[in-house]
């Protein structure tokens, strides 16, 4: 999903930002306020480890593709990626920044599910977990200062 949208998004929305600048820092803005927004809901997060809610289910492989497509951190890192790593919007530059996001994204994703099994186990303390959210808030914080400058 991530893949088709970043192409897409390097072969024709930025080309609809460069006709309206306006839109491409409202997007901007917006994406800002949802990662501060998700860094408050992380830090004062306190459901413990392993709370079930039989209302969820996890997403199927074509409603996660489709997330892509609401999901302002997914459009942040596409404009982003497009913008620094394909600045010309070539399609064989947009193409290969896609390409590469794909085979980069395997490994990743299964390290980061891997070790999110193995901190599941030591996060079952509340203090551990309330600290680690804490932790992660401001990462998020600061990545969202760190794109700023």
């Amino acid at each position: 999903g991530f893949v088709i949208m970043l192409v897409l998004v390097g072969l024709g929305v930025m080309q609809l930002f460069d006709f309206f600048p306006w839109s491409y820092q409202l997007l901007k803005v917006l994406c800002i306020a949802y990662l501060l927004y998700l860094a408050y809901k992380i830090a004062s997060n306190k459901t413990p480890i392993g709370a079930k809610n039989s209302d969820t289910k996890p997403f199927t492989f074509v409603q996660a593709s489709l997330f892509q497509w609401v999901n302002p951190k997914a459009w942040t890192m596409a404009l982003s990626a497009v913008s620094v790593y394909a600045p010309s919007k070539g399609i064989g530059a947009v193409v290969l920044v896609g390409l590469v996001f794909g085979i980069v994204n395997l490994p990743c994703v299964s390290s980061w599910t891997l070790v999110g099994q193995q901190l599941q186990v030591w996060l079952k303390d509340r203090k551990r977990l309330r600290a680690f959210n804490i932790f992660m808030a401001v990462l998020l914080i600061a990545s969202v200062l760190f794109s700023m400058l």
